[in-house]
């Protein structure tokens, strides 16, 4: 069986030196919020090109700080409302509503699975107080329109990173597109923790000192509290292993537009709708969604021939039973992406005979 994602042959690769951070961290006698954290975060905000990053406890919670800090700035108040693609993972959407904030959601580009900046104006209203562009699958969304709408009402840019480590927009990289961001190192991510762990990254000094606060029980200094905070830390042991992986992220981004290079030059079949790719830099390959209308009758066909594939994401926000007030509502591009789409294997491990195999069976498929 081809796998969809080998997470132990990718972490192998670096299994010496993984074990060296891991000896280092249970030898230093500290645990949390040390050396390997602050460490990390200047390393993570040279590679985005960012002053500051804040070390988190998950992709989520970088999200959920973000606009939370916003809310302990004045920027944002209870109701406020915030722009967000309506084909996004949950998660997008959580962070929005968990902060008493209303997602107002937006459709996407078909071709892309972006949020489509064409769609953004009518949607915004007095209450709007941001956009939260979310950089699916690797790709950056096209910021250039994004920011100008946001300048022009005035509004905040907080990108979804947790799927685009080390994507490019233009000359800058993804994390250093918008006021914020939010990152995710989930152990499957391209830059990915073993375990859980996030990241926010900001040019704002103001914002990163709130965030920084907010995630450690409302604390800057021990047993004073300036919030009522959370508990929200990227711990030493996922900061030492991230420190170790993060200089080996642009090698593995190589490898996956290698593979990604591969199928969009070599899947030749009329019943299969490939990614639209803007720009080489723009895209880091996290996923490679490929489109369908008979796409569960192809991942059983592609199951028979032993390749495994997973579907990202069966069931769109809004039909979602936590957001049931949505049910009824009609999303019709989101639900024919979240209908039709499937994500072929792809990793930096993965061979170049495995990933041939892949584009025959693909061909084949009649």
């Amino acid at each position: 069986m081809i796998p969809f994602l080998d997470l132990k042959g990718i972490n192998t690769q670096y299994r010496a030196a993984l074990i060296e951070a891991c000896t280092r961290v249970i030898d230093s006698g500290w645990y949390i919020q040390g050396n390997e954290h602050k460490e990390f975060e200047k390393e993570f905000a040279a590679y985005c090109g960012t002053k500051y990053a804040i070390g988190v406890a998950n992709g989520l919670d970088a999200l959920i700080l973000v606009l939370r800090a916003y809310k302990e700035m004045g920027v944002m108040s209870d109701g406020d409302e915030v722009i967000v693609p309506s084909n996004t993972y949950i998660a997008s959407i959580l962070a929005i509503s968990q902060n008493n904030l209303v997602p107002i959601l937006v459709e996407p580009d078909i071709n892309t699975f972006l949020l489509d900046p064409a769609k953004i104006e009518e949607k915004i209203t007095s209450k709007t107080k941001a956009i939260l562009p979310v950089h699916l699958y690797g790709q950056t969304c096209e910021m250039s329109k994004i920011n100008a709408i946001a300048k022009k009402h005035n509004l905040k840019v907080i990108e979804d990173s947790a799927q685009s480590h080390g994507a490019y927009f233009e000359d800058k990289r993804s994390g250093n597109l918008g006021d914020a961001s939010g990152f995710s190192f989930y152990p499957g991510k391209n830059l990915g923790a073993l375990g859980d762990g996030g990241a926010v990254t900001t040019n704002d000094e103001e914002l990163a000192s709130a965030i920084k606060a907010l995630g450690n029980y409302g604390s800057h200094k021990k047993y004073e509290n300036l919030y009522k905070g959370i508990n929200s830390r990227l711990d030493e042991m996922q900061a030492a292993m991230l420190r170790v992986k993060l200089r080996y992220l642009d090698n593995e981004v190589e490898k996956r537009r290698g593979i990604a290079n591969y199928y969009l030059q070599n899947i030749k079949n009329d019943k299969l709708i490939l990614p639209t790719l803007r720009a080489e830099d723009n895209h880091v390959w996290h996923l490679f969604a490929i489109r369908t209308n008979k796409r569960d009758e192809l991942q059983k066909y592609l199951q028979e021939n032993d390749i495994q594939t997973l579907i990202h994401y069966p069931l769109p926000p809004h039909k979602q039973n936590a957001y049931k007030e949505w049910n009824n509502d009609s999303y019709p591009i989101s639900g024919q992406i979240h209908n039709e789409v499937l994500s072929l294997p792809i990793s930096g491990v993965q061979s170049l005979e495995d990933t041939m195999q892949i584009v025959k069976v693909l061909n084949e498929y009649k």
